[in-house]
């Protein structure tokens, strides 16, 4: 069978299902429990879905299910990367910018996520801050969100902290932010703050998280990172000459994901990588021709289980 495209724009979390479903099953020709333990459903829900396209006349002689060229991008990409899950957002502009894309994206996935008694730990940045407008809330009990990031006075839209508290608030949960700017000016000034002003149960929360949403910065144009001050320009030039490519939560790593030498490493008030690690959902969050090497190198560092880019990313990723 062939695939024909019929929609544009942004798919609803079920459009996307239902797609996917048709797509393993009548091109990969998966079997319904096989699609079940792909998607994350029972194989009831998977007989819904199939049956659901045929009536909307989504299967003919074609699939016709929306943005089907993407769902085969996104295919490729977790078999590639090992990735349980890509999302990629349809964007054609090669020159444009694709931050309000990936959030409409982003906040989607994120609105069908959230349940209750979750701990969702929270990067920063323009791209995750974005998603705000586009995450549906609810009021969920027993919900907290960890900023896994110190402050940043500067940055007032894209401040940490900011952005865990409106999430947070999003869903009528409980904010615990990490009360200590992004950058200290010694690694005895971190070390002082983690063990006697409190931090350390920051940190512990954060190795508790059901889910870590994350983005990356650049690090060949001036990002968020440097309009706030917190890193200068001789900062950057000494992390790019030090292999740097890019940076999760300011953990700075080099282009094939690890973490480099360098003393702003040190004193960066945030949780490690290695530690996210171990977080069972991992969401990746970002796009755009100047992350994209830091991008693969997120990816080979955090073993993302969700990515969610926009196209052009998505066909640079592939093939790259």
């Amino acid at each position: 069978m062939q695939a024909a495209p019929q929609a544009t724009g942004i798919q609803s979390e079920a459009d996307r299902l239902r797609a996917r479903a048709v797509w393993l099953y009548h091109v990969e020709g998966c079997t319904q429990n096989d699609i079940a333990n792909q998607l994350g459903i029972n194989r009831v829900m998977v007989v819904r879905l199939l049956a659901d396209a045929r009536r909307r006349n989504e299967v003919r002689i074609t699939i016709s299910a929306p943005l089907t060229d993407l769902i085969e991008i996104e295919r490729d990409l977790e078999q590639r990367y090992g990735i349980r899950r890509v999302i990629v957002a349809p964007f054609t502009d090669t020159e444009g910018d694709p931050v309000k894309v990936i959030a409409a994206a982003a906040g989607a996935y994120i609105s069908g996520e959230m349940k209750p008694g979750m701990t969702v730990g929270v990067g920063w940045g323009r791209t995750l801050y974005n998603t705000l407008p586009f995450i549906s809330g609810a009021t969920l009990d027993d919900f907290r969100v960890v900023s896994l990031l110190g402050g940043i006075a500067a940055a007032r839209r894209f401040n940490p902290a900011e952005f865990a508290w409106q999430f947070a608030e999003l869903f009528q949960g409980e904010g615990f932010l990490i009360p200590a700017p992004a950058v200290v000016d010694s690694p005895e000034t971190k070390h002082a703050l983690l063990e006697r002003c409190g931090l350390a149960a920051i940190f512990e929360m954060a190795e508790k998280l059901d889910m870590a949403l994350l983005s990356v910065g650049g690090i060949s144009t001036l990002t968020t990172s440097y309009r706030t001050g917190y890193l200068s320009e001789a900062d950057r030039r000494s992390l790019i000459e030090a292999g740097a490519v890019g940076d999760v939560l300011y953990n700075f790593i080099n282009q094939s994901g690890q973490v480099v030498e360098h003393e702003v490493n040190a004193r960066v008030i945030s949780v490690n990588l290695a530690q996210l690690r171990r977080t069972p959902e991992r969401v990746l969050i970002s796009g755009g021709p100047e992350k994209l090497v830091a991008l693969r190198a997120a990816i080979e560092n955090l073993s993302p289980t969700v990515l969610i880019t926009d196209e052009q990313s998505a066909l640079s990723l592939r093939n790259g």
